[in-house]
């Protein structure tokens, strides 16, 4: 096969095209929980979260999370290609620390929910989610 002028010219602009795209820096589920807690330590207690055991498709899972006394609370999904789902976060005239959402799961793995509570700690929870059809292209 020769490479023509129009090839190399194709070639060359399909190259420069690939290049000019921002490359997307894959975060872990640790380096997203670091960020978020500045690195302190997490209680296992103070926020609950709920989920389903079992998901049939995981293009819609409810999770709902409580966290009396919370400011912030973080949703992870550590099997997905970007682990960080949402942060809600509650003013001083939130009336619950409470909220649900649905997300999407590419597959079997664990939900994790770090919630920042008013006096600057950290509380986690997690659940695993098994997923018999993934959600992000599974």
């Amino acid at each position: 096969m020769e490479l023509t002028r129009r090839g190399a010219i194709a070639l060359g602009a399909g190259v420069a095209a690939t290049l000019a795209l921002p490359i997307r820096a894959v975060a872990s589920v640790d380096d997203a929980i670091a960020a978020f807690t500045g690195g302190a330590d997490m209680a296992d207690a103070g926020i609950t979260l709920t989920s389903p055991e079992i998901a049939e498709n995981g293009n819609t899972v409810p999770v709902s999370v409580d966290a009396p006394g919370a400011v912030s609370v973080m949703l992870l999904a550590s099997g997905n290609p970007t682990p960080a789902v949402c942060t809600f976060n509650f003013g001083p005239l939130a009336a619950s620390q409470s909220a649900s959402t649905r997300i999407r799961l590419a597959g079997t793995q664990d939900v994790v929910a770090i919630a920042k509570m008013a006096d600057g700690s950290f509380a986690r929870a997690s659940n695993t989610v098994k997923v018999t059809i993934g959600g992000c292209g599974g």
